[in-house]
C-alpha cells in the first residue's frame, strides 16, 4: 500500500509547507511574499515564482529575492535601482549594499491578495410538487450537471496538481437516474471524511498503515463500499494529505478521473498585486460518464445552447436537457463508442473484484 511507504517526518513537513503557503506563518520571514512571472508564461504559478520576502535593515521594509540586483550609488551618496526609479533600494538586514527587485512585496493578509469566490453549486434541485404517482410536477432536467473547479499547480495548492486524474474511484451507474448526481457528491464527501480520519489518526501517533486503515474504515462506515474503489480511494487520500487541495478539488479529481466531467476552461483564481499566482479549471460534472458523453454530443444539436454553450470557466453552464430537448436529440449522430468500450471492458473478473471489495469492506467495518 502506498501509505505504508510514507514516513511521518516527510508527511508533517509537507503539511507544514502547505500551511505556510496557504495561511502564512507568524515568524518575520513569512510576513510578506512576492511573485514574478519568471518564464513569461503569463502567470506566476510555477515553483519558485512566489517566495517569501526578506526583512530589510529597517524592520518596516522588505526585499524580494526574485531577480534582485545591487543598487548603484549616486555622487550624492544615495542609491538608485538600475531596474527603474519605481523600484525601492532596500538595505539587507545584516547591512551591505542596498538591493532592489522588479517584484514588490505584500503582506500575506493584505487585500492585494485577491481570491475569486468558489462557486458552491449543489446541482439541479428537486423542485416542485409531485402527484399521487410520484411524478414531478415541477421542472425536469435530464442529465443535469454541477459546476465545479479544480486547481492546477499554484500558490494556493502549494504547487500540487489538484486536477490530476487519479483513476476510476467512483463507479459509474450507481444511484437512480434522478438522484445519482447527489449520490456522487455523497461519495466524494465520504472519501473526504476518510481523509480527515486518516490525518487525525496520524497526528495522534498512529503508524502510516494504521492511519490508512482508519481512513478506509471511515469511508466504509459513511458509504456503501461497493460504490467506491477502496484501494484507489486510500491512495487518493494520501495524495491529498500531501497537498494544498481542498474538498472541491478532491470531488473533481474523483469525478473527472471517473470520466464524468467536461472541462470548460481555465481562469485566474488568485492574484497578488495583479499577478496571477493560482489558476483554476472550471468543469461541468455529471452523474455518469454516459451523461457527460450525451451532453457533449447533444448540446451542439440544440439551438437553446447556442448562446451560452458551456458558459465560462469561472461560471460553467451545466443545466440538464428539458424533456422536449431530450426528445429532439438525434442519437444516430452521436458517437457512444467510449461508453460501449467501458461496458465491454467490464469483464466477469472485474465484477468479481467488485463483489470481493464489498464483502471485505463490510468485514473491516464490522471488525470481523
Amino acid at each position: 500500500m502506498l501509505l505504508s511507504a510514507l514516513r511521518r517526518p516527510s508527511l508533517l513537513a509537507a503539511i507544514g509547507a502547505a500551511l505556510f503557503l496557504i495561511a502564512g506563518a507568524s515568524h518575520a520571514r513569512a510576513e510578506q511574499i512576492c511573485a514574478l512571472d519568471l518564464n513569461a508564461s503569463g502567470a506566476a504559478d510555477d515553483p519558485g515564482e512566489v517566495v517569501a520576502c526578506e526583512a530589510g535593515e529597517d524592520t518596516d521594509t522588505w526585499s524580494c529575492p526574485l531577480q534582485r540586483v545591487a543598487c548603484s550609488q549616486e555622487p550624492t551618496g544615495t542609491y538608485s535601482c538600475p531596474l527603474g526609479a519605481e523600484h525601492a533600494c532596500i538595505t539587507p538586514q545584516g547591512g551591505g549594499t542596498p538591493m532592489c527587485s522588479p517584484a514588490s512585496c505584500t503582506a500575506t493578509s493584505s487585500s492585494e491578495i485577491v481570491d475569486e469566490p468558489v462557486a458552491d453549486d449543489p446541482g439541479a434541485p428537486a423542485d416542485g410538487l409531485v402527484d399521487s404517482q410520484g411524478n414531478c410536477l415541477g421542472s425536469i432536467e435530464i442529465f443535469a450537471g454541477r459546476a465545479l473547479r479544480c486547481r492546477p499547480p499554484g500558490l494556493r495548492t502549494t504547487f500540487s496538481n489538484c486536477c490530476k486524474d487519479r483513476g476510476k474511484i467512483v463507479k459509474d451507474g450507481m444511484g437512480s437516474s434522478l438522484a445519482s448526481l447527489q449520490t456522487k457528491i455523497a461519495v466524494a464527501k465520504a472519501v473526504f471524511t476518510g481523509m480527515k480520519a486518516a490525518y487525525v489518526a496520524f497526528k495522534a501517533g498512529a503508524t502510516a498503515g494504521q492511519a490508512a486503515g482508519a481512513g478506509a474504515n471511515a469511508i466504509i462506515a459513511g458509504f456503501d463500499p461497493a460504490s467506491i474503489a477502496i484501494s484507489l480511494a486510500v491512495n487518493f487520500m494520501v495524495d491529498f494529505l500531501l497537498s494544498g487541495c481542498d474538498q472541491q478539488d478532491m470531488e473533481v479529481g474523483m469525478l473527472r478521473g471517473s470520466g464524468m466531467c467536461h472541462e470548460v476552461g481555465t481562469y485566474c483564481s488568485t492574484k497578488i498585486l495583479g499577478i496571477c499566482v493560482q489558476k483554476s479549471k472550471g468543469h461541468c460534472c455529471f452523474n455518469t460518464k454516459l451523461g457527460r458523453i450525451i451532453q457533449e454530443q447533444g448540446r451542439p444539436q440544440l439551438r437553446s445552447f447556442n448562446a451560452q454553450g458551456w458558459g465560462t470557466p469561472k461560471a460553467p453552464y451545466c443545466r440538464g436537457f428539458t424533456p422536449e430537448e431530450f426528445q429532439a436529440l438525434d442519437f444516430s449522430k452521436m458517437d457512444l463508442s467510449e461508453y460501449y468500450a467501458d461496458i465491454e471492458a467490464r469483464a466477469q473478473s472485474q465484477i468479481q473484484v467488485d463483489i470481493k471489495e464489498k464483502i471485505d469492506g463490510f468485514m473491516r467495518a464490522t471488525g470481523q
